[in-house]
Protein backbone atom coordinates (compact mmCIF):
# COMPACT_ATOMS: atom_id res chain seq x y z
CA UNK A 1 0.00 0.00 0.00
CA UNK A 2 1.25 3.26 -0.93
CA UNK A 3 0.28 6.72 0.65
CA UNK A 4 0.66 9.82 -0.77
CA UNK A 5 -0.01 12.78 1.94
CA UNK A 6 -0.38 16.00 0.19
CA UNK A 7 1.15 19.44 1.83
CA UNK A 8 -1.67 22.78 0.92
CA UNK A 9 -2.48 26.00 1.84
CA UNK A 10 -4.07 26.65 5.38
CA UNK A 11 -7.68 25.89 4.94
CA UNK A 12 -9.62 29.14 5.16
CA UNK A 13 -13.53 29.19 7.12
CA UNK A 14 -16.50 29.16 4.65
CA UNK A 15 -13.71 27.92 1.65
CA UNK A 16 -14.83 25.81 -1.28
CA UNK A 17 -13.84 22.80 -0.57
CA UNK A 18 -14.39 21.19 -4.00
CA UNK A 19 -12.48 23.76 -5.83
CA UNK A 20 -9.36 22.98 -2.94
CA UNK A 21 -9.46 19.37 -3.84
CA UNK A 22 -9.70 20.45 -7.62
CA UNK A 23 -6.43 22.56 -7.14
CA UNK A 24 -4.52 20.38 -4.64
CA UNK A 25 -5.12 16.96 -6.42
CA UNK A 26 -3.49 16.84 -9.67
CA UNK A 27 -4.35 13.30 -10.59
CA UNK A 28 -6.31 10.13 -9.40
CA UNK A 29 -5.13 6.29 -10.22
CA UNK A 30 -8.20 3.74 -10.65
CA UNK A 31 -8.55 1.73 -7.52
CA UNK A 32 -7.24 4.83 -5.44
CA UNK A 33 -8.63 6.24 -2.17
CA UNK A 34 -8.64 9.78 -1.38
CA UNK A 35 -8.08 10.27 1.94
CA UNK A 36 -9.42 14.33 3.92
CA UNK A 37 -8.98 15.17 7.15
CA UNK A 38 -12.42 16.22 9.22
CA UNK A 39 -10.70 19.25 10.05
CA UNK A 40 -10.71 21.43 6.72
CA UNK A 41 -14.45 19.78 6.13
CA UNK A 42 -15.37 21.58 9.24
CA UNK A 43 -13.56 24.59 8.29
CA UNK A 44 -15.19 24.76 4.68
CA UNK A 45 -19.07 24.37 6.60
CA UNK A 46 -17.82 27.07 9.67
CA UNK A 47 -18.02 24.80 11.94
CA UNK A 48 -15.75 26.94 14.30
CA UNK A 49 -16.75 28.64 17.86
CA UNK A 50 -14.60 30.82 19.02
CA UNK A 51 -12.69 30.49 22.48
CA UNK A 52 -13.74 33.00 24.61
CA UNK A 53 -12.42 31.79 28.15
CA UNK A 54 -9.56 29.53 29.48
CA UNK A 55 -12.65 27.60 31.17
CA UNK A 56 -13.29 24.07 30.33
CA UNK A 57 -16.77 24.66 31.10
CA UNK A 58 -17.10 26.06 27.73
CA UNK A 59 -15.89 23.48 25.73
CA UNK A 60 -18.09 21.28 28.01
CA UNK A 61 -20.50 22.78 27.12
CA UNK A 62 -20.63 22.67 23.53
CA UNK A 63 -19.31 18.90 23.65
CA UNK A 64 -22.73 18.07 25.97
CA UNK A 65 -24.68 19.57 22.55
CA UNK A 66 -23.06 17.80 20.58
CA UNK A 67 -23.02 14.27 21.71
CA UNK A 68 -25.57 11.68 21.42
CA UNK A 69 -24.45 10.40 25.02
CA UNK A 70 -22.02 11.89 27.54
CA UNK A 71 -19.64 11.30 30.64
CA UNK A 72 -19.89 13.94 33.00
CA UNK A 73 -16.30 15.69 33.10
CA UNK A 74 -16.26 14.95 36.77
CA UNK A 75 -15.87 10.96 35.73
CA UNK A 76 -12.31 11.80 34.54
CA UNK A 77 -9.11 12.20 36.26
CA UNK A 78 -8.23 14.46 32.96
CA UNK A 79 -11.89 16.76 33.25
CA UNK A 80 -12.66 15.62 29.67
CA UNK A 81 -16.17 14.22 28.61
CA UNK A 82 -16.17 10.94 27.13
CA UNK A 83 -19.06 10.97 24.81
CA UNK A 84 -20.67 8.40 21.96
CA UNK A 85 -21.00 10.44 18.64
CA UNK A 86 -22.49 9.01 15.39
CA UNK A 87 -21.95 5.90 16.94
CA UNK A 88 -18.25 6.66 17.60
CA UNK A 89 -16.74 6.87 20.88
CA UNK A 90 -15.03 9.76 21.04
CA UNK A 91 -13.60 12.59 23.55
CA UNK A 92 -15.59 15.91 23.86
CA UNK A 93 -17.86 14.76 20.78
CA UNK A 94 -14.39 15.07 18.41
CA UNK A 95 -14.44 19.45 18.91
CA UNK A 96 -10.88 20.16 18.99
CA UNK A 97 -8.78 23.23 19.14
CA UNK A 98 -5.20 22.17 17.38
CA UNK A 99 -4.61 24.07 14.50
CA UNK A 100 -7.42 26.70 15.11
CA UNK A 101 -6.07 29.50 15.76
CA UNK A 102 -8.43 30.61 19.02
CA UNK A 103 -11.60 28.49 18.11
CA UNK A 104 -13.42 24.96 19.04
CA UNK A 105 -13.55 22.96 15.58
CA UNK A 106 -16.69 20.96 15.55
CA UNK A 107 -17.11 17.69 13.77
CA UNK A 108 -18.78 18.08 10.08
CA UNK A 109 -22.51 18.12 9.59
CA UNK A 110 -23.96 16.11 7.76
CA UNK A 111 -20.85 13.45 7.17
CA UNK A 112 -22.17 10.48 4.92
CA UNK A 113 -23.87 13.04 2.70
CA UNK A 114 -20.58 15.25 2.45
CA UNK A 115 -18.88 12.04 1.98
CA UNK A 116 -21.00 11.16 -0.93
CA UNK A 117 -20.90 14.35 -2.47
CA UNK A 118 -16.78 14.95 -2.35
CA UNK A 119 -16.80 11.25 -4.00
CA UNK A 120 -19.28 11.91 -6.79
CA UNK A 121 -17.19 15.20 -7.31
CA UNK A 122 -13.61 13.77 -7.65
CA UNK A 123 -14.82 10.94 -9.77
CA UNK A 124 -16.06 13.22 -12.37
CA UNK A 125 -14.00 15.83 -12.17
CA UNK A 126 -10.86 13.39 -12.74
CA UNK A 127 -12.50 10.52 -14.68
CA UNK A 128 -12.10 8.01 -12.27
CA UNK A 129 -14.33 4.87 -11.93
CA UNK A 130 -12.78 2.88 -9.46
CA UNK A 131 -12.60 5.64 -6.34
CA UNK A 132 -12.64 5.27 -2.65
CA UNK A 133 -12.89 8.27 -0.02
CA UNK A 134 -12.47 8.62 3.77
CA UNK A 135 -13.10 11.26 5.87
CA UNK A 136 -11.13 10.65 9.32
CA UNK A 137 -10.32 12.44 12.47
CA UNK A 138 -7.66 11.44 15.52
CA UNK A 139 -8.93 8.70 18.09
CA UNK A 140 -7.25 7.50 21.22
CA UNK A 141 -7.50 3.79 22.49
CA UNK A 142 -7.89 2.19 25.88
CA UNK A 143 -5.04 1.39 27.97
CA UNK A 144 -2.43 2.87 25.02
CA UNK A 145 -1.00 6.08 25.25
CA UNK A 146 -0.64 8.22 21.76
CA UNK A 147 -3.07 9.12 19.32
CA UNK A 148 -4.01 7.34 15.93
CA UNK A 149 -6.10 8.21 13.07
CA UNK A 150 -9.66 6.73 12.21
CA UNK A 151 -12.14 6.75 10.07
CA UNK A 152 -15.35 8.49 10.17
CA UNK A 153 -17.09 8.11 7.08
CA UNK A 154 -16.34 6.93 3.59
CA UNK A 155 -17.68 6.53 0.01
CA UNK A 156 -17.30 4.29 -2.99
CA UNK A 157 -15.92 0.63 -1.37
CA UNK A 158 -16.94 -1.69 1.00
CA UNK A 159 -16.02 -0.75 4.35
CA UNK A 160 -15.76 -4.60 5.59
CA UNK A 161 -14.24 -7.77 4.34
CA UNK A 162 -16.09 -10.66 5.48
CA UNK A 163 -13.77 -13.58 6.18
CA UNK A 164 -16.14 -15.19 8.47
CA UNK A 165 -16.20 -19.25 7.40
CA UNK A 166 -12.65 -18.59 5.36
CA UNK A 167 -9.89 -21.15 6.96
CA UNK A 168 -6.78 -19.86 8.91
CA UNK A 169 -3.45 -21.50 8.17
CA UNK A 170 -4.43 -24.57 9.63
CA UNK A 171 -7.79 -24.90 8.23
CA UNK A 172 -9.96 -23.88 11.36
CA UNK A 173 -12.71 -21.79 10.16
CA UNK A 174 -13.09 -17.99 11.26
CA UNK A 175 -15.98 -17.42 13.62
CA UNK A 176 -16.17 -13.45 13.69
CA UNK A 177 -13.22 -11.52 11.90
CA UNK A 178 -14.19 -8.75 9.01
CA UNK A 179 -11.46 -6.51 7.85
CA UNK A 180 -12.26 -2.79 8.87
CA UNK A 181 -11.28 -1.88 5.20
CA UNK A 182 -11.68 1.91 6.22
CA UNK A 183 -10.58 2.33 9.62
CA UNK A 184 -7.69 0.48 8.19
CA UNK A 185 -6.65 3.25 5.60
CA UNK A 186 -7.49 6.23 7.27
CA UNK A 187 -4.99 4.82 10.24
CA UNK A 188 -2.32 4.38 7.76
CA UNK A 189 -3.31 7.67 5.83
CA UNK A 190 -3.73 10.25 9.04
CA UNK A 191 -0.10 8.64 10.04
CA UNK A 192 1.27 10.03 6.98
CA UNK A 193 -0.49 13.18 6.60
CA UNK A 194 0.20 14.12 10.44
CA UNK A 195 -1.18 15.41 13.89
CA UNK A 196 1.10 18.99 14.06
CA UNK A 197 2.06 21.66 11.45
CA UNK A 198 2.98 19.36 8.62
CA UNK A 199 -0.19 21.05 6.65
CA UNK A 200 -1.30 17.90 4.73
CA UNK A 201 -4.92 17.72 5.24
CA UNK A 202 -5.05 15.47 2.01
CA UNK A 203 -3.69 11.84 0.88
CA UNK A 204 -3.79 9.44 -1.69
CA UNK A 205 -4.02 6.05 -1.15
CA UNK A 206 -3.05 3.43 -3.99
CA UNK A 207 -1.29 0.22 -4.85
CA UNK A 208 -3.63 -1.36 -1.81
CA UNK A 209 -2.83 -5.15 -1.54
CA UNK A 210 -5.70 -6.49 -0.06
CA UNK A 211 -8.39 -7.10 -2.53
CA UNK A 212 -11.08 -4.19 -2.01
CA UNK A 213 -14.23 -4.15 -3.43
CA UNK A 214 -14.79 -0.76 -5.02
CA UNK A 215 -18.66 0.50 -5.55
CA UNK A 216 -20.27 2.83 -8.41
CA UNK A 217 -22.06 4.17 -5.73
CA UNK A 218 -22.60 5.43 -1.91
CA UNK A 219 -23.08 2.93 0.54
CA UNK A 220 -26.55 1.91 1.00
CA UNK A 221 -27.93 2.48 4.56
CA UNK A 222 -27.74 -1.57 5.32
CA UNK A 223 -24.05 -1.29 4.42
CA UNK A 224 -23.56 1.67 7.10
CA UNK A 225 -25.88 -0.32 9.28
CA UNK A 226 -23.81 -3.20 9.41
CA UNK A 227 -20.40 -1.01 10.64
CA UNK A 228 -22.20 -0.12 13.77
CA UNK A 229 -22.29 -2.30 17.09
CA UNK A 230 -24.98 -1.12 19.71
CA UNK A 231 -23.25 -0.54 22.81
CA UNK A 232 -24.85 -3.52 24.62
CA UNK A 233 -23.65 -5.74 22.06
CA UNK A 234 -20.02 -4.84 21.70
CA UNK A 235 -17.15 -6.94 23.36
CA UNK A 236 -16.45 -3.99 25.35
CA UNK A 237 -20.03 -4.18 27.27
CA UNK A 238 -19.15 -4.70 30.65
CA UNK A 239 -17.39 -1.43 30.49
CA UNK A 240 -19.42 0.49 28.16
CA UNK A 241 -22.99 -0.48 29.83
CA UNK A 242 -21.86 0.26 33.62
CA UNK A 243 -20.76 3.86 32.58
CA UNK A 244 -23.45 6.86 33.61
CA UNK A 245 -24.34 8.07 30.08
CA UNK A 246 -26.37 11.03 29.79
CA UNK A 247 -28.03 12.15 26.56
CA UNK A 248 -26.60 14.86 24.97
CA UNK A 249 -28.21 17.68 22.92
CA UNK A 250 -28.39 15.15 19.65
CA UNK A 251 -29.34 12.33 21.86
CA UNK A 252 -32.70 13.76 23.05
Amino acid sequence: MKVTAIKTPVVKAGEDLQLFLEKNLKNLPEKSIVVITSKIVSFAQNRLVPVTTDDPAERHALAQAEADLYLAPTASKYNIMLTIKDSLLAVNAGIDQSNANGQFVLWPKNLQETANQLWQFLRERFGVNELGLIITDSKTMPLRWGVTGTAIAHCGFGALINKIGDPDIFGKKLAMTQLNVMEAVGIAAVFEMGEADERQPLAIVSEIGQPIIFQTRPPTKTELANLVIRPEDDVYAPVLMSADWQKGGRGE
